[in-house]
């Protein structure tokens, strides 16, 4: 969110950058909010001093002994108005908080322009895409046959969009989880942290999914409880209106969590298999971090998300999103897009986003600085990686032309096998 008073103070050139995101409807409903405020204010301030030269006028009556009741009915009168003004304030002040908890956060200035993905750019590629000596096949027809992924009662037992894992198929799911938390906590420095699958509202409103986002997620009826879209939203509102030391900074967490999303607005996309799901698991990375050091940390999350693509060897492009293709909360983000054989393509599998303080704003999460001041903290996350994706492209990557798939040496100790073969 957005700071109320330097927003008012700075709009135009706010709304000049932001404009590179694309249409930001209600602009001109600030506008209007602002200069009703300021009339109200300038109205305001003319009464207080016709208040103040009637009271002395009064003294003055009042000390030559003549009457002052009507001159006390006309300050009344002016006192009544004055407080129906500073209520007026109050309420276009508050119109406008509403209005600015949905506008999204200012592009960083190292954002490239532009309106869609096909303006974001690519900053770097790893590995080769495999050259097959045969037609590889889709993950859906690869783990159907090899009996390992069941769409069909995964919709029976709950609806479409969905996925039930057999045999090394979970077996697979559990070892990428392990995998990618052993490498985050042991080798490049997150604490592990198990939090709820499940967030109230202050939670979604703090990472910026509400209210803008509400018809993106799934509320429990009945209660303030919404199912997590992603390990973000809980994680970081660890820290929600607290003051973090400073010594502590930058924070660095590491979580597995299942994440419910409705897709809405998704139909027709990636509607075969389990690359967008209403449930999927992920490992999410989490940062807390002073001002002046989040672009650093933003640089070395995204390493660290790309390590694990390395480690299993799978070829992957990065991207850094434009600035109409970027998340509401985010200032800079980048998108980590591992290789799809079996679709000829390269599919998100990780964004890495610095918020700076746009969601400590709205969580309050704060940091005491060498000088005693209280600060606002830089939010960063990332998945690290989206344990779902990363199934699809180890099977689709790693498929053999007997229809087995060779599991890679890294996951090797994880799975306890070394390829996931047909079954006789």
């Amino acid at each position: 969110m957005h700071d109320f008073a330097f927003f008012r103070s700075h709009f135009d050139s706010l709304v000049e950058r932001l404009s590179l995101r694309g249409p930001i409807p209600g602009l001109d409903r600030f506008r209007e909010l602002d200069a009703a405020r300021r009339r109200a204010i300038t109205e305001s301030e003319q009464l207080k001093a016709q208040r103040n030269t009637a009271s002395n006028e009064i003294a003055a009556l009042r000390k030559q002994g003549l009457d002052t009741a009507g001159r006390q009915r006309e300050v009344r009168e002016i006192a009544n108005r004055i407080g129906a003004l500073d209520e007026e304030v109050k309420r276009l002040d508050e119109e406008f908080r509403e209005l600015l908890a949905g506008v999204p956060n200012v592009p960083h200035e190292s954002v490239p322009a532009g309106r869609t993905s096909d303006d974001n750019v690519e900053v770097r590629r790893w590995g080769q895409p495999r050259v097959f000596d045969f037609e590889p096949k889709a993950h859906w027809d690869l783990g159907a046959e090899l009996g390992i992924l069941d769409l069909e009662r995964a919709a029976k037992i709950t609806g479409a969009r969905f996925a039930v894992y057999w045999d090394l198929g979970a077996r697979l799911e559990r070892a990428l989880i392990n995998f990618m938390l052993d490498v985050h906590t042991r080798e490049h420095g997150y604490t592990e942290v198990l939090p709820p699958f499940m967030v109230n509202s202050a939670s979604l409103y703090g990472t910026g999914n509400l209210p803008k986002f509400a018809e993106d997620l799934f509320k429990c009826e009945g209660t303030d409880y919404w199912l997590a879209p992603t390990a973000e939203v809980p994680v970081t509102n660890l820290y929600r209106n607290e003051t973090m030391d400073a010594a502590r900074l930058p924070l660095r967490l590491a979580a597995f969590t299942s994440c419910f999303r409705s897709e809405a607005g998704s139909y027709g996309r990636d509607v075969r298999g389990i690359i967008r799901q209403h449930q999927f698991q992920k490992v999410e990375l989490v940062k807390f971090a002073r001002p002046e050091e989040s672009y650093d940390e933003l640089e070395k999350l995204t390493a660290d998300a790309e390590d694990i693509l390395q480690r299993l060897g799978l070829p992957y492009r990065t991207v850094v999103l434009c600035t109409g293709d970027m998340g509401f909360s985010s200032a800079k983000t980048y998108d980590i897009e591992v290789w799809m054989p079996g679709q000829n393509a390269y599919k998100e599998i990780s964004s890495c986003s610095n918020f700076e303080a746009f969601q400590a704003r709205r969580a309050g999460i704060r940091y005491r600085g060498a000088r005693g001041k209280s600060e606002l903290v830089h939010t960063l996350n990332g998945s690290g990686l989206a344990v779902g994706r990363t199934w699809v492209a180890v099977v689709e990557n790693y498929q053999q032309a007997d229809g087995s798939v060779i599991i890679p040496d890294a996951l090797r100790p994880y799975v306890g096998a070394e390829k996931i073969a047909p079954r006789s």
